[in-house]
């Protein structure tokens, strides 16, 4: 007997299912995690380190998100690296399984392809894409990106794609490299009447070496209250906490790791819980057929690749393994 109590609470909470189609990226942020698996800069510094072998092809993530679905999961993120280079991207995007009011998909991207893609990405039914615009200048660009690309593809590909999607969003994290261009950053979203969302550092052990860059929200928020005095805090559901502000009817986030995290058994005895801030809000199903309930402990994935031909055992499989990992026994 199946228990999927602890699958469907995780959704009824707002978890996502997040979908990498791709580890590469054409920028390489120096605080990427790249959804568990190794990031663009340190593939580049150590050659010998080198991302999961492919596994999946465009009809099986549309099987495993169908079956997902179906069991529950209705809040559908596309990732990457960046997902816009992955040759599977169009496939999977206009082949999206279920269209519902209650299942929303939502494209993560760094911005710099979607004019390119323009055309086909209209078709895709994508409900939001979420641009990471962390940046503000070439120079800023550079020094996070480490990218000779110029902002301007960045803030071109925003507007292609509020000519293709209703709902487009910024998320910025905040850093030192980017401290003086966060007003300028939240002026650009505003004018368009954009949400944003500003994002503390979650550490991993890929951006260790450069934690000092991260910077506390109190600034920001400082800022924002002399902008409006609508403002709340909202802990419920998974993940962490955030603060949103209301200005002139757009919303802006601010998620910092002292609003709380969604903590579960499997979190109990687990050696990196004093690093963690986020806990468990997101299933991240990865291009090499893993699902992955925690960023930090790859140690806990969970191998569909055996389930491929048998599409009405990959539910079940997932309700086991985060009821396991809720009741702390995997």
């Amino acid at each position: 007997m199946i228990d999927w109590t602890a699958l469907l609470n995780f959704a009824k909470l707002g978890g996502q299912l997040r979908v990498s189609l791709t580890p590469k990226c054409n920028v390489i942020c120096w605080f990427c995690h790249n959804e568990g698996d190794v990031p663009p800069p340190l593939t580049r510094m150590q050659r010998d380190m080198q991302p999961r072998t492919a596994g999946l092809c465009a009809e099986h993530f549309t099987m495993i998100m169908r079956e997902l679905i179906e069991a529950g999961l209705t809040r559908v993120y596309f990732t990457g690296g960046e997902p816009l280079l992955s040759p599977l991207a169009k496939p999977v995007l206009t082949a999206l399984p279920i269209r519902r009011s209650d299942v929303s998909y939502t494209m993560i991207t760094n911005g710099t392809l979607v004019r390119t893609h323009q055309e086909w990405l209209a078709k895709a039914y994508l409900d939001r894409i979420k641009v990471s615009l962390h940046y503000f200048s070439d120079e800023s660009f550079r020094a996070i990106a480490g990218t000779r690309k110029s902002i301007m593809t960045v803030l071109d590909g925003i507007d292609a794609a509020r000519e293709i999607c209703g709902k487009v969003e910024i998320n910025t994290l905040m850093q030192k490299e980017n401290e003086h261009e966060l007003v300028r950053i939240l002026d650009f979203a505003l004018d368009r009447r954009m949400p944003v969302q500003f994002i503390e550092l979650v550490e991993t052990g890929f951006n260790a070496s450069r934690t000092s860059s991260a910077i506390s929200a109190e600034k920001i928020m400082t800022y924002l209250r002399t902008l409006t005095s609508e403002e709340r805090i909202e802990t419920a559901g998974v993940g962490q906490g955030r603060r949103v502000f209301r200005i002139d009817g757009v919303e802006i986030d601010v998620i910092h790791r002292d609003l709380g995290r969604h903590h579960v058994g499997q979190c109990g005895s687990c050696p990196v819980k004093p690093t963690c801030i986020e806990g468990f809000w997101a299933l991240r199903l990865d291009h090499a057929g893993g699902l992955q309930p925690c960023l930090l402990r790859d140690d806990l994935r969970l191998d569909l690749l055996p389930l491929l031909d048998t599409p009405d055992a990959v539910a079940p499989a997932v309700a086991s393994h985060v009821t396991a990992f809720t009741e702390g026994i995997l």
